[in-house]
């Protein structure tokens, strides 16, 4: 179950997402359904009725319990059976759903990949999500290609040139000359890692990677503040959710927010293009490719996932 992603925190829909009605969704090969329980909290279980095997979610939720359409056995956000109908006497403890781990924070839906488990420690949320002084654009998108392709892009600087020549790329390839030299330094950080490129010794960028499947991209100017924070969540071995929270620091209204949303979708697109079309369709071994000095970071990425997430990784963890 969940299989090369278990036990990870991950962004599943935005909170705006999940109203009323149960919700089904996919995470790395398993159906979810999400749903509000009596006090309005996200709740998510495997979207599988133990008695028939039913997909809950095109089911109902009465009271916050959320009803198979089968034969109306109710459960709880923990998974627990609250009521089988026709049978007072049944044993409930011994017929719940099963559970998934889950938190509604910074406007996003979050799940844990390991059903029945205690999370061990709440998902790292950006700061920047918490902020009352500023707003946040929520996109999500399916784009076709393998979660740690989409990943991996969000992490390599040196496309930008090339990929997003017109948008956000448009200055470095402006100064790109063939002399032109790239560095990557890499720090850790509780939740994963920091990347700072320099571009011919001057300060460039910086790219925050979160464990296992998020990124954090700073733009700052004067008066000026941007967080593009993008999580790749698989949902099969050959698609991938977007979910993109643009955090806006210049102002709770700006007409101008709308052109910024515009732009972030582009830059988006821009990369959908190239990622899709990535062979083979899940990211190698860092020993099966060539690499540069400028891929560093990615490379890093790639030697986590083989070394804590991959199959052959995790058993020898």
């Amino acid at each position: 179950m969940f299989q090369d992603f278990q036990a990870c925190w991950t962004p599943i829909l935005p909170s705006t997402a999940l109203k009323a009605a149960p919700v089904a969704s996919q995470l790395a090969g398993e159906k979810v359904v999400l749903f509000r329980d009596a006090q309005g909290v996200a709740r998510a279980l495997i979207d599988r009725c133990p008695h028939r095997g039913v997909e809950l979610s095109i089911g109902s939720v009465k009271d916050g319990q959320l009803i198979c359409p089968f034969h109306g056995w109710r459960f709880k956000g923990d998974g627990a059976c609250a009521h089988v109908p026709y049978n007072p006497e049944a044993k409930l403890e011994r017929l719940g759903a099963t559970a998934l781990p889950s938190h509604e924070a910074g406007g996003l839906i979050w799940v844990y990949t390991a059903p029945g488990a205690e999370a061990p420690e709440l998902p790292h949320i950006p700061e920047a999500l918490s902020r009352d002084d500023v707003s946040v654009f929520i996109h999500h998108e399916e784009w076709a290609c393998h979660w740690t392709r989409a990943m991996e892009n969000m992490l390599d600087y040196p496309h930008l040139p090339f990929v997003h020549g017109g948008t956000i790329g448009r200055d470095l390839k402006k100064q790109l000359t063939d002399r032109s030299q790239m560095e990557q330094r890499i720090e850790p950080l509780p939740h994963g890692f920091v990347s700072r490129t320099t571009i011919d010794g001057q300060p460039d960028a910086r790219l925050d990677w979160m464990r296992p499947n998020g990124m954090t991209l700073y733009i700052s100017d004067e008066g000026f503040f941007l967080r593009m924070h993008v999580w790749c969540v698989p949902t099969s071995p050959n698609h991938t959710r977007m979910v993109l929270a643009a955090v806006r620091g210049f102002g709770l209204y700006n007409p101008f927010f709308m052109l910024t949303d515009r732009f972030n979708l582009r830059i988006l697109r821009e990369d959908k293009a190239v990622v899709e079309s990535s062979f083979p369709v899940e990211v190698p071994h860092p020993s099966e490719e060539p690499s540069v000095a400028s891929d560093k970071t990615t490379l890093r990425f790639r030697q986590w996932y083989y070394s804590h997430l991959k199959g052959e990784g995790r058993a020898a963890s």
